[in-house]
Parts: structure tokens; sequence; C-alpha cells
């Protein structure tokens, strides 16, 4: 991170041009003061100085082929060579097979893929699809959800992140999914939290009158908003609710999709197929934006006739979608979905209980493959968070603190509420996130012993 001491005098051209120019997402402008990164390789990025991070943060979660893959930098550079952009009514042989390579891995009778720039547009395009595909209006969300900042993206939201929106479109509702540490049922095992959050989701579908509801849009496994996995049965019992009601399940795998929780899908774990997958992040590891939506065959059948009333001038775009095969050959020969399981159950989950034993801060750490938090309290017996939930200005100065003895190591984590996320790139090896386990240990002794 840049020198606290440092004035605004000693630094560089660059940093100057962006306080000048550029408004930031999420931030009190006046706050800012961001680090000027120059270059990165692997699960490592640095700045201008030559100062490096171990990335244990993947960026925002989608860096899942590190740094600077050559195979995929040289993918982009020979489609830049022979055609960078085309409108997206034609078509391209590396569009196609992006298409083909995503449609390879879905589950069921996902065949068909929609073409958009990111995850945020992604979801936008699913509700769409669910409401022509149904003709309801209504969409069913988690309240610890995070689903993209356009119009309605941030209106299935269900965390803070959604208040600064407000008002926003009717028709959406929201609902408490499984949280076991935090149980908004009153239950004391995985077992009862499955059936006593499908119960009240059962509930909530009743009182909101099943032929009102297009869609319920889940995270498969929770990302930004906690990194909850779902108890076994979960997902499931979604399915069974909106078969029985002809609503259109939607699973959000812009975060956790990819390899990232060790399987192609997250879902895939709990072998659940749903009706629509939103994705984008490591489907070709953000080198270009990219995202979009997989479609089953019983959705894309109702457009064969119909005009699809939707489209971005980028869809498809031959850059990112030759990034996409490349980062989706790259994880198919270097075993790299696999490589993220076998970290996830021998390196980090071990790592991080082992943390959780030493120190009386972390109050819980849950996650797989190479997707995890670490949940901090001020007390474990009665699990009051270290920071309130949405905590701003002094209330949240020990998770700064934590950040800061962090970043000042070399370790650049994923810092959200009273969370420390621990996501990195999918190619880390043992000895790395040993590494970066090691300086999380020194960081937490140091910052809230």
């Amino acid at each position: 991170m840049s020198d606290p001491n440092a004035s605004a005098t000693d630094r560089s051209p660059a940093w100057h041009d962006d306080r000048a120019h550029v408004f930031h997402s999420w931030s009190a402008q006046g706050a800012v003061d961001p680090v000027v990164v120059t270059g990165a390789e692997g699960a490592y990025f640095h700045d201008e100085s030559g100062r490096r991070w171990l990335d244990f943060s993947s960026q925002l979660v989608n860096a899942n082929a590190g740094h600077q893959h050559p195979r995929i930098v040289a993918a982009i550079q020979a489609q830049a060579a022979s055609l960078c952009t085309i409108a997206p009514y034609h078509t391209t042989p590396v569009r196609g097979e992006a298409a083909r390579l995503i449609a390879s891995h879905a589950p069921g009778t996902l065949d068909k893929v929609f073409f958009t720039n990111g995850g945020a547009e992604a979801i936008e395009h699913a509700l769409r699809l669910a409401r022509l595909h149904t003709g309801r209006h209504k969409i069913l969300s988690a309240y610890r959800s995070y689903h993209g900042a356009t119009s309605g993206a941030i209106a299935a939201t269900g965390d803070p992140r959604r208040w600064g929106s407000e008002p926003v479109a009717a028709g959406f509702v929201h609902f408490w999914g499984p949280y076991p540490y935090r149980s908004a049922f009153h239950a004391t095992t995985p077992e009862q939290e499955c059936e006593r959050a499908l119960a009240h989701l059962a509930a909530t579908i009743q009182a909101e009158g099943p032929g009102t509801i297009a869609a319920i849009v889940l995270e498969s496994v929770v990302g930004s908003s906690g990194i909850l996995v779902p108890p076994d049965g979960y997902l499931a019992g979604v399915r069974r609710l909106c078969d029985t009601h002809g609503i259109v399940m939607i699973a959000d795998e812009v975060m956790c999709g990819f390899g990232r929780c060790g399987e192609w899908f997250a879902l895939d774990r709990w072998d659940v197929v749903p009706d629509l997958i939103a994705f984008a992040k490591g489907v070709n590891s953000g080198y270009v934006p990219l995202g979009g939506v997989l479609i089953a065959e019983h959705i894309a059948a109702g457009f064969v006739d119909r005009p699809y009333p939707g489209g971005l001038t980028y869809s498809g775009h031959p850059l990112a979608c030759a990034a996409a095969v490349a980062c989706i050959r790259l994880y198919e020969d270097e075993g790299v979905i696999e490589h993220a399981r076998a970290m996830g159950e021998h390196v980090l989950g071990p790592g991080l209980r082992d943390l959780h034993a030493r120190h009386p801060s972390i109050g819980e750490v849950r996650g797989l493959g190479m997707f995890w938090a670490v949940e901090l309290v001020s007390d474990r017996d009665t699990r009051e968070p270290l920071v309130p939930w949405n905590a701003q200005g002094a209330a949240n100065a020990p998770m700064q603190a934590l950040t800061a003895a962090c970043k000042s190591r070399g370790l650049w984590p994923f810092v959200v509420a009273n969370r420390l996320h621990i996501a990195p790139p999918l190619i880390a090896d043992a000895q790395t996130l040993q590494t970066g386990l090691g300086l999380l240990d020194e960081a937490l002794a140091d910052a809230l012993s």
C-alpha cells in the first residue's frame, strides 16, 4: 500500500492523475489512496517502487489463473493480431469455441450461452430471461447476497450495498438463507439449518404467491456476503420448490464458479441443475471483461421463433473469448480445478483451522477449494462480531488495523465487514499458500492479540 507518511508531492504522476480524474467505486473519494500497480506475475503483484504483495484476494476473486499467465496473454495477442472487435450479430471462430467449452462443463441441458461484459449484466439478462419465460415478475433472493451494482442486480442484492440505490424496482423480495454460525432459525445443527431455511423459503413463496414469482436467484456458495457454504440438501431443496411452483432457478456462479470451489461450477458438488447460470470472473480470469448466462434447453426453446429483446455491443468480444478459450484449456490441461480442490482440503482448510485454534479473535473458518472466510469476533462465546455489520469510521478500526498488518507484511487480503476472505489464485502451490497463512498468523497476532 502507499506510504502513509508520504506527502502528495512525493507521489508519482500516475497517482496524481488518478486522484485528479478517477472516480472510484464504493469509496469516499477524499479517503482514496490507491496503490499504483505496475505489474504482476502468478500469485503476486507489485507497485511502481517494486514492492510486492501475495494476492490472497485474486483481486476481486477473478484472477483464478493468476496474473499474466503466458498462455492467456499469448491467446489475447494472437486474437488481436487477426481481429480485435466485431459486432455481435456476426460470429467468430473464437466465440463459438468459447461457448462450446463453457457449455461442455455445464450440468444438465444448459447448452446455450448469452455473452455479457461481466457478472452484473449476466444477472440482469438471467432475470429478464426468467421473466419472459414465465410471464411473471417477482424475483426472490437472499438477504446475505450480492449480485451486482446495475439496477436489477442491485435490487436482487440483499446486503447493505443495496441501500444506497433504494428505492429499487418493484417485485424484488428477500428471504433468509442458511448460515449455521449465525442461524436466523435458531438451528443447532446443519441439518436443522437446512430444514428450517427451506421451510422459511417455502413460506415466503406462499406469502408472495407462487404464480407471481418468476425466479429464485441465489449464489451457489455465497461470495462477498460471507462465503457461506450451503448445508447438504439445501440447493436440492430449492430446486424442488422451483419445480413445484414453476419458478426458474438461477444460480449466480459469478464468483464461486470456474474452479473457485474446487468444481467447474460450485453447485456440481451437490449435483444440482438450475435453469440458468450467471458466470463471469473465472471464465477467463478477468484478463478481458467477460460474463454470460448459461441457458437450459427448455428456456432457450422459447426463443426459437420469438426474438430475445436484449443485447450488448460487446457481447462475445473476440479478445475476451480468446482469453476464455485459453483459460478453460489451461484449467483442463493442467488440472487446475482438481488442484484447487486439493489445496482446500489439504492446505487452506487445515491451515485456517489451525489459526482458529490459536487465535481467540477467530470465531469460525469455512469454505471450499480456494474460497474461505475467516470470521472475526470480539467474544467467541457470544459470537459478537469484531466490528458491526456495515461498520464505518472508528467503528471499523479493528478491521482496518488487521488489514494494515496484512498489507505491511506483503499479504493482500479480501476484507469484508468482520471477515477476511481467503481467495488466492487457483494456480498457487502449497508453499505459496503456507507462506500466506504464516503472514496472516503474524498479522492476527500483531493487530488483534
